[in-house]
């Protein structure tokens, strides 16, 4: 509530007659660091914006956000090159962004001014929750780097570089948080001191902890892994205890829609499988596993269940595994590509395959079948030389 009148976020005024206000509710949770200890309790005020309409209370909604390629692409320079990451947080962000609709909220729980019950707030500022409050704060973030002299990506909106002479800056946006290295530490710091008077920020320091991601910055370069979410899968499907094995699906196995099965656990078997789908993004050896899995979540069957313990159990003896990012001299970036031939049981299609390298560190990869059927391993082959760059075209621009 302090930062909502700071910023003059709102006015109280009388209810114009045939406007109907957008009711507020408060949100709570609890923030934790990546160790699982609690950093913070958190309250949020938000609007009900599910009530808003396309066309009528607002318009455009998106704003960009940095992809994990953009990251990995990010610490991998920085790696490479022995550059610090640092991480910042605008305090209540969407409450800066300015947005040209009238919108009327009630009055929050709590905080009903006395003897002025029956009067409401008119927004002067983009608050939480509505339809437009996004795309109003990603906005008036850009015009504040543009003038800190920072150029915006043309094929990744959310990556921002500053060149100084012979230094370079880069800043990945996501929402609120902000992700910045460099040549130069001054630059860096004095991008902290040039946010701050624009906005009410967090300087978080080093990056350690990002959207799940655990980071560690050494001399020898950065280690990004996430081994407490692997271990919250494995306690979360009871699979804690499992004994491990080698490999995170046997070599040749026949994996078809199964018809013939009996059905097992859907909700169980998608929430298994859209866990291991985030913990991809350090874990590249079971992007094509978990690929293959992915196409049966509408209807899984017993040998999809079984397939799926045996991820769960690579993942006990590889939980700690993640992706290091060294030091190196040369600035090269190098992709392989591959495919498979007619191996899916149920239409025929291949399962395209590429990862990419800046500096022999992985940035983007993927696993995924085929659009249309290849009538020979050579065709595949092509197919999938033709995807790869158009799947990590973001990694070349940098």
């Amino acid at each position: 509530m302090s930062s909502i009148n700071k910023n003059r976020t709102w006015d109280l005024v009388e209810l114009p007659v045939g406007v109907k206000p957008i009711g507020l509710k408060w949100v709570f949770k609890v923030k934790r660091n990546s160790d699982g200890s609690i950093n913070k309790y958190k309250a949020r005020l938000v609007a009900k914006g599910y009530v808003q309409q396309h066309g009528i209370d607002f318009d455009e909604v998106f704003a960009p956000v940095a992809r994990n390629e953009t990251v990995r692409l990010i610490i991998a320079l920085a790696a490479s090159n022995g550059w610090e990451v640092h991480h910042l947080d605008v305090k209540t962000a969407f409450l800066h962004g300015e947005f040209k609709e009238v919108v009327y909220v009630t009055q929050p729980e709590g905080y009903v001014t006395k003897g002025n019950e029956e009067k409401v707030y008119k927004l002067n500022k983009a608050f939480y929750g509505l339809n437009q409050a996004p795309r109003a704060w990603n906005n008036k973030l850009n015009s504040i780097l543009n003038e800190l002299s920072f150029v915006k990506c043309s094929k990744e909106p959310s990556l921002y570089r500053k060149q100084d002479k012979e230094h370079l800056l880069l800043a990945a946006v996501y929402v609120d948080d902000l992700l910045v290295t460099g040549s130069s530490l001054e630059l860096i710091i004095e991008f902290k001191r040039g946010m701050a008077s624009k906005f009410e920020m967090s300087d978080l320091g080093k990056l350690t902890y990002y959207l799940g991601l655990e980071v560690c910055q050494h001399k020898g370069g950065i280690t990004l892994k996430q081994e407490r979410y692997a271990s919250k899968i494995l306690s979360e499907t009871g699979m804690e205890e499992c004994n491990p094995v080698h490999i995170p699906m046997a070599a040749n196995l026949k994996v078809s829609k199964a018809q013939e099965e009996k059905n097992i656990d859907e909700k169980e078997y998608r929430r298994s499988i859209g866990c291991l789908r985030y913990l991809i993004h350090t874990r590249p050896d079971l992007s094509y596993s978990v690929g293959v899995l992915s196409r049966y979540m509408h209807n899984p069957k017993e040998s999809h269940g079984a397939a799926l313990k045996q991820i769960l159990r690579y993942l006990q003896g590889t939980r700690s595994y993640g992706l290091c990012f060294t030091r190196g001299n040369k600035e090269e970036l190098i992709g392989f590509s591959d495919s498979s031939h007619n191996v899916d049981e149920d239409d025929g299609r291949s399962t395209t395959g590429h990862i990419f390298y800046l500096n022999n560190c992985p940035i983007t990869w993927c696993s995924q079948k085929q659009e249309t059927v290849a009538l020979s391993s050579c065709e595949a082959e092509f197919m999938a030389a033709t995807e790869a760059p158009k799947l990590s075209l973001a990694s070349r621009t940098y």
